[in-house]
């Protein structure tokens, strides 16, 4: 914080001076901090402040022998793009939270802040709500849709007992997580990439979690899986 000591002023001049100060202080001290204010839920009152956003983190990746393409970021809207953002929250650093009302998830930071990521959710029938913990994580998947939908689809039930081998269309993307509940059952739900990059922000998926793969090779570096991995899922 920019911090100015103003002598009081006496005269017209003085307080022209003293407000052209503060103005200026208040704008470097924005320049400082590289924040912005951006609405998040649109009602009154209610802001998120952004710290820091990645829009230009979407490029051309090549990950364990994997060319995963660029994203064509400037057509997903940008409130989805992950950024950085004032959270408050009784949850633990580390925590997920999932918001699919809102299409967003949280990564919880310290002090008030959250790593914020743009989703895909369940569509009307597959959505679900609760607690769970990811019990582990894999880079560049095998798919196995379960019997559910295979026998929903067809076309995928090859998939059931063999899997579908990794690669850029693969359904889970670059990385999944696997949610299981405080029994250490699957539950059969994952948070995961996508290929589907226009999916976001959408209810489009059987019931997983899904984010731009670029986003979901960030979340899975800054998860360690186990029961303190906590995530929590609302609708």
């Amino acid at each position: 914080m920019v911090e100015l000591t103003i002598i009081p002023a006496k005269d017209e001049f003085s307080m022209r001076l003293r407000n052209a100060l503060t103005v200026f202080g208040l704008v470097a001290t924005m320049a400082l901090t590289g924040c912005s204010t951006t609405s998040d839920s649109g009602k009154a009152g209610t802001e998120t402040a952004t710290a820091k956003i990645f829009s230009d983190s979407y490029g051309k990746v090549t990950d364990a022998g994997y060319a995963l393409p660029a994203i064509p970021i400037e057509k997903v809207n940008k409130k989805f793009h992950r950024q950085v953002v004032s959270y408050q929250t009784k949850e633990k650093p580390g925590t997920i939270v999932v918001n699919t009302r809102e299409r967003f998830l949280y990564y919880v930071l310290p002090n008030g802040k959250a790593v914020r990521y743009g989703i895909g959710v369940g569509k009307q029938g597959f959505a679900w709500q609760g607690e769970a913990y990811i019990a582990w994580k894999q880079a560049w998947p095998t798919w196995h849709p379960p019997k559910e939908m295979a026998a929903r689809k067809p076309e995928v039930a090859k998939y059931v007992e063999d899997g579908m081998e990794p690669g850029v269309r693969n359904p889970l993307g670059a990385r999944a997580l696997y949610l299981f509940n405080d029994k250490g059952q699957d539950t059969l739900f994952r948070l995961h990439g996508t290929p589907e990059w226009a999916s976001i922000g959408t209810a489009a998926s059987s019931g997983c979690i899904r984010l731009m793969n670029q986003d979901i090779i960030d979340l899975y570096d800054r998860v360690r899986p186990g029961k303190a991995a906590r995530v929590v899922v609302l609708q």
